[in-house]
């Protein structure tokens, strides 16, 4: 098996540094706000990295970090606590934003097919590790303290840079940064921050009331569950230039050696080839999917139909086809399920060995689901052909065992959708002549709405 490691721009040959259990380590939501499409593409790629690990045979330690504090809202040490941001917002505490957010996210990830990883910890479960961590640091003289915290001198970490490949000077000359005087160099970045009396997560440490930085979180985490070093580190390749560059900085500094041996990142999904932003109003959820009548394993069709390395652009133009194309896979294979017709010797094992190929080249996922279309494709139906898609689908994760469901799961059409919400706001301005003349139509349609105290259910008839 090959993988790319952004650190040596290389594919490279994996091994794992431990007989057959694979080490990895997964940069996992900052829960204040739920999670969107882009964010879901990139978790997407890492279960398909543990799907083709397990395919291979190994076994898997896998952490993703839940962060419920110290990702400020900027991605360097700019404004505030995203936690803290969140639950002012929503008139809600850090803790209950935390916890509903995180339910949300493994709920889309779940609706995605992407397993969970084995160890899920949180930050604030955390901080005893983050301060050893941080100690460590300051006693080799890494770490210094100002008035506002305690930051990392990359001063004397010559290689600063080397996951990026940024000049630092360069970078920094075209970068608007409130200039902090206490810190020795603008790039700088925090282990622990000091805490204001009114800030509501802090925590006691040796410099005072605080609470830790962004970057310490995974360095700490993953040292404790995984070891000083680890086999693959993976997240966006948003993560790059500041996140992992200083993940790199602070544990190499402590340990004296690497601690991953593979770094992989997840590229940016667009949307209509432009950028995905709050402020745009395109970060879209899964539950905007699921509510104009998408499955959320058509997302993830769309998705493997794409390097992981390469820009994916959402449309819903696409999202439509990549449905259609879903949908005539998943018939596809099913026709396979009854076939009795014999196949040619070796046509079966000439379909894994091109899909294995694809597959342990860098997870080749793209190429590897066109050489499965051509065996949904074969034109002798065979049991054969449908049990080797059930094998492939151990690294596609689309449910191809549950396939039969997914013709009876009902859709509501864009049309439908609108007609039902035009019916909820006629019935909240107590318009029960459109209401009902809504719902008479809705049922020509074939659509029978109810009326529940929980909202408004439907089915088919």
């Amino acid at each position: 098996m090959k993988l790319y490691n952004t650190l040596t721009r290389s594919k490279e040959e994996f091994a794992p540094m431990s007989g057959d259990t694979v080490t990895i380590y997964s940069c996992g939501p900052t829960v204040y706000n739920f999670a969107h499409i882009g964010n879901m593409r990139t978790y997407v790629f890492m279960d398909i990295l543990r799907r083709v690990l397990k395919y291979s045979g190994y076994q898997l330690k896998h952490v993703m970090n839940i962060t419920d504090v110290g990702h400020l809202v900027s991605d360097e040490d700019e404004g505030e606590d995203k936690m803290i941001k969140g639950a002012r917002e929503q008139q809600k505490t850090p803790w209950e934003i935390a916890e509903f957010y995180t339910n949300a996210f493994m709920q889309d990830i779940a609706a995605l097919n992407v397993e969970r990883p084995e160890f899920v910890p949180k930050a604030t479960d955390h901080i005893t590790e983050m301060i050893t961590f941080v100690e460590g640091l300051v006693e080799k003289g890494y770490g210094y303290e100002t008035s506002d915290g305690i930051y990392f001198d990359i001063s004397k970490f010559p290689g600063y840079g080397k996951l990026s490949r940024l000049n630092l000077e360069e970078q920094l000359a075209g970068a608007r940064v409130e200039v902090n005087e206490e810190k020795r160099h603008p790039a700088d970045f925090a282990l622990w921050k000091k805490a204001p009396k009114e800030h509501i997560m802090q925590w006691p440490s040796p410099w005072g009331m605080g609470y830790p930085g962004w970057h310490i979180e995974c360095s700490a985490m993953g040292r404790k569950y995984l070891g000083d070093t680890f086999d693959i580190h993976t997240g966006g390749v948003d993560h790059i230039p500041v996140h992992h560059e200083n993940e790199i900085a602070q544990s190499e500094a402590l340990l004296g050696k690497p601690a991953v041996n593979v770094w992989m990142h997840g590229e940016f999904m667009m949307v209509n080839n432009g950028k995905m932003s709050k402020s745009l109003g395109n970060n879209y959820l899964i539950a905007d999917l699921k509510e104009k009548g998408f499955h959320p394993l058509a997302f993830r069709y769309m998705c493997l139909n794409a390097h992981y390395r390469n820009k994916l652009n959402f449309t819903w133009e696409g999202m439509q086809a990549a449905q259609t194309s879903f949908e005539r896979f998943m018939e596809g294979a099913l026709s396979h399920k009854s076939g009795q017709e014999q196949l040619e010797a070796g046509v079966a094992d000439g379909f894994i060995a091109e899909f294995e190929e694809a597959i342990f080249d860098d997870l080749n996922i793209p190429k590897a689901l066109g050489i499965a279309w051509n065996a949904v494709r074969y034109p002798k139906k065979s049991t054969e052909i449908y049990n080797l898609l059930l094998k492939m689908d151990t690294v596609f994760g689309l449910g191809i065992d549950k396939a039969e469901s997914l013709k009876e799961a009902p859709k509501l059409d864009q049309e439908i959708e609108e007609l039902v919400n035009i019916r909820q706001q006629a019935r909240k301005d107590k318009n029960w002549k459109l209401a009902d003349e809504i719902r008479d139509k809705l049922k020509a349609m074939g659509i029978e709405l109810m009326d529940t105290p929980q909202g408004v259910k439907w089915k088919k008839v």
